[in-house]
């Protein structure tokens, strides 16, 4: 049982976060598209009906009034029907307009732009009445059903006493001339609206940091999650291992033509094939500057002796060479000893070559540290 690697305690990761926004799973405040529709509608109300009034009164005056020629031809009534639905329909769009901006830029305000299509896709599991039931318990839910308990008693008691504040001067009105009477009754309806849409503003101030709260605590991820997380961003070990190997083996074979700048090339004697350079004026230690085994070793066997290379069998350093030095890089310093006594006897046998000395004796096998040898390694760890 691994309970407690399932605990979610630990914050969400950059990569869930980017597939949750994916998902279109982001924060969201409703009550801050709450007042950005309130506060749109009611401003492109104030703003859009004088406008739309004064149009729709001078449509009605026109609509109104009759003369012989529109009585004898009704073409015209369709004509002065049509002009007042175009007004209508332009007054409406106008106003859906700004109500959806205002929805989009509060949306985009509080979880930013998510642009995905998943949330629009069929999901079956969402019916299920069990989960469905499930879901009314969560923490995100009762706090969502306090916290519209908490506004829903705050717009009720303002409204009270809003009301109970204004009844005395509402009565009044009806001793007034009716043009003051609709500006004292709009100047009423616009301050008392003024006020709720205050209380919604103010609990959209705090339900934006609230829905982000949450929203990360939903994201927080189990130690297990995380080390599965690490693993697939990762990759796996085996499959890098084996893609490191492929380079590996991808650069030992373009080192082919790297051969005929080789001094020597040590063999064991069918299975590894190493080829070692040494320049002493820019040089620090030999450098291994091809390398292979099994067909590989034999090709630069075959190439080392079409270009007069001295290929010398010496299975021990071969083997360890194969191992552990890397292309164009300086061996090991463990192997300077070895590779120095067979660069001395290369240089002796070349110096016997063009006349200048005696010919040497066999190649030397010099000694290389048994945990350099992978074959000694091999033999060490095979059971008895």
């Amino acid at each position: 049982m691994e309970s407690g690697s399932q605990d979610r305690n630990l914050p969400a990761s950059e990569r869930k976060l980017k597939k949750a926004r994916d998902d279109g799973q982001v924060s969201r405040s409703e009550d801050l598209s709450h007042i950005a529709v309130l506060g749109a509608g009611a401003l492109s109300v104030l703003i859009l009906a004088p406008i739309l009034f004064e149009r729709l009164q001078q449509v009605l005056s026109q609509q109104l009034s009759f003369n012989a020629t529109v009585v004898m031809q009704p073409a015209y009534m369709l004509s002065r029907l049509s002009d007042a639905v175009a007004i209508g329909l332009a007054g409406c769009a106008a106003f859906a307009a700004i109500i959806s901006g205002a929805a989009i830029a509060a949306a985009v305000a509080s979880g930013g732009w998510v642009q995905s299509f998943k949330p629009l896709a069929p999901d079956f599991s969402r019916i299920n009445p069990l989960s469905g039931f499930g879901n009314l318990f969560t923490k995100k839910k009762l706090l969502s059903v306090l916290k519209m308990s908490v506004m829903t008693a705050i717009l009720f008691s303002i409204a009270a006493s809003f009301l109970n504040s204004g009844w005395q001067s509402m009565a009044a009105l009806m001793l007034q001339p009716s043009g003051a009477a609709i500006r004292h009754l709009t100047d009423w309806l616009t301050s008392g609206m003024g006020l709720l849409l205050l209380v919604v503003l103010l609990a959209a101030l705090i339900d934006v940091p609230l829905q982000k709260f949450l929203h990360m605590g939903e994201m927080k991820m189990s130690h297990q999650e995380v080390k599965e997380e690490g693993k697939s961003s990762d990759g796996n070990p085996q499959i890098k291992q084996r893609i490191r190997q492929k380079q590996r083996e991808l650069a030992n074979r373009s080192s082919i033509n790297a051969v005929p700048k080789a001094d020597f090339v040590v063999m064991n004697p069918t299975h590894f094939a190493v080829a070692v350079r040494y320049d002493e004026k820019t040089m620090n230690a030999p450098q291994v500057i091809s390398k292979g085994a099994d067909l590989l070793a034999m090709k630069i066997r075959d190439v080392a002796k079409h270009h007069a290379i001295p290929v010398l069998q010496s299975p021990m350093l071969a083997r360890a060479l194969y191992a552990h030095a890397e292309l164009d890089r300086d061996i090991p310093a463990s192997l300077f000893t070895a590779v120095a006594q067979v660069v001395a006897y290369v240089y002796r046998l070349r110096a016997a070559l063009r006349g200048d000395g005696p010919m040497p004796g066999d190649v030397p096998q010099p000694f290389v540290p048994p945990e350099l040898d992978p074959l000694s390694k091999t033999i060490a760890a095979t059971p008895v």
